[in-house]
This record gives C-alpha cells, sequence and structure tokens, in this order.
C-alpha cells in the first residue's frame, strides 16, 4: 500500500492540450479531486460486491459502478 498519493503532475501535463500551465494550488486541488473520486468508486464498488455476496470487490463490480459515477461526476 502507498503511503502517499503519487503526483500527478506529469500526468496533467501530458494530458494538457496545448501549452498549459497548472499553477501548485490547482495541482492539488486536482489531486483531491481524483482522489474523492476514486474513494467513492472504490465504496459504490464494495456496495455492488456486497450485494452479489461477494467478498473480494473484482474488475466487473468497478466497471458496472463506473459508468454511473462518471455520469454523476459529470454534473
Amino acid at each position: 500500500m502507498l503511503n502517499k498519493a503519487p503526483k500527478l503532475k506529469s500526468t496533467i501535463k501530458m494530458k494538457a492540450k496545448g501549452n498549459v500551465n497548472v499553477r501548485p494550488a490547482s495541482e492539488a486541488m486536482i489531486e483531491l479531486i481524483t482522489l474523492l473520486f476514486l474513494s467513492n468508486l472504490a465504496e459504490e464498488a464494495k456496495a455492488n460486491a456486497f450485494e452479489e455476496k461477494s467478498a473480494t470487490i473484482r474488475a466487473h463490480h468497478v466497471k458496472a459502478v463506473s459508468k454511473k459515477m462518471l455520469k454523476k461526476a459529470r454534473g
């Protein structure tokens, strides 16, 4: 298990279209939002696995929940 969340700075710069500069405060906010989304996704997948009476969270549990979570995240 990781002690700290991995830095997203390189990922953000690679995925940024054009020459976009990301300030450190914005970078931290993006990291926090990403971690919040991932924790919500994990909790929903856990609930889905519990409904199917499974002891472990599998890939199909995450896939089943991801579409619903992405729609919710878009607003």
